[in-house]
């Protein structure tokens, strides 16, 4: 399993494997080789790979003779090829559920068209204890309403939370960020940073392209995400206050260094931040123009083009 490895080569190995349709299926075959593995989340999966050949019967002749051939999955368009076909054929997915020591959760919609309920019940039935089962009641196969996916999203958090050990870090421990401030440290030797507020936890991380791995915005995009987030927040509120037909805010925003106009090829940069605000609505010029004035009064606005000054505290015991 490549992921698996580079997982635990970088970070940690998986605990937690979820997978969606064939996806659930895949991740039941795929933790027997990952010993790392303490608990599965199927939704909406058939019991066997094998249910999936039913869904494009009419190409299988023409993947077997040309090596692939692009199929409709769910009213998604995939390329399958012929290997494809041969794992699935080979899976034992009984066979591994029926010596498989890790907790099973199954989440099936009992309305679902493409995979019928009754897979997720011989996944259950096959499965040793622990294991559960939560109806998804009138979800479709791809949870496309909102309050379909946000519901399975709360329940397999709450559901795994017993299977994942919080490494006894400083990190683990520092649970207390009061409001206002934030909290960053590392996640890892590279790049990777963890961002903490008091409500909220996120990873900064830098491009591939630099040595990072990408797993979350890098700086700059989270200054522009600041600003950006700041102006329509401020746009928003005073279109609200004054009963202004503003339906939609947008706000699209670049970071570049120039050369500064007054300076000598190479001799000066200028930071540079463009910003562009699309305003939808049924509203006049006047009323265009005034809020275009209003989104540089947005808090982070004028902390950027203030007098900014970063003071640096150090920590009690340090040199």
């Amino acid at each position: 399993m490549r992921a698996a490895d580079y997982l635990r080569d970088h970070f940690s190995p998986p605990s937690i494997l979820i997978g969606h349709s064939l996806g659930g299926t895949a991740v039941i075959a795929a933790s027997k080789s990952i010993p790392e593995v303490r608990a599965i989340v199927t939704i909406g999966s058939p019991s066997a790979p094998s249910h999936v050949l039913k869904q494009f019967q009419d190409q299988q002749q023409e993947i077997e003779a040309g090596g692939q051939a692009e199929v409709d999955l769910g009213g998604r368009a995939f390329v399958i090829k012929k290997q494809f076909l041969d794992d699935v054929r080979e899976a034992n997915i009984d066979g591994i559920l029926s010596t498989m020591r890790k907790s099973l959760l199954v989440m099936h919609s009992p309305v679902d068209r493409v995979v019928s309920v009754n897979e997720a019940e011989r996944l259950y039935l096959g499965a040793k204890h622990p294991k559960s089962f939560v109806s998804l009641d009138d979800a479709d196969h791809l949870l496309t309403n909102k309050r379909d996916s946000e519901y399975a999203a709360s329940v397999i958090a709450a559901w795994v939370s017993r299977y994942v050990d919080l490494p006894n870090t400083v990190e683990a421990q520092q649970t207390e960020v009061s409001a206002g401030e934030v909290w960053v440290s590392e996640h890892n030797q590279h790049f990777t940073r963890r961002v903490k507020s008091d409500q909220h936890s996120w990873l900064a991380d830098e491009p591939v392209s630099v040595g990072g791995h990408e797993l979350g915005p890098d700086p700059y995009e989270h200054l522009l995400a600041a600003l950006g987030a700041c102006t329509s927040m401020t746009l928003r509120m005073y279109a609200n206050r004054k009963n202004l037909p503003l339906k939609h805010v947008e706000v699209r925003l670049k970071h570049e260094r120039v050369h500064a106009e007054d300076c000598a090829e190479g001799a000066g940069k200028l930071e540079v931040i463009s910003r562009l605000i699309r305003l939808d609505g049924d509203l006049s010029d006047a009323e265009r123009q005034r809020l275009l004035e209003i989104a540089d009064r947005c808090p982070v606005h004028r902390t950027l083009t203030g007098e900014l000054r970063i003071e640096d505290a150090r920590e009690l015991g340090e040199s």
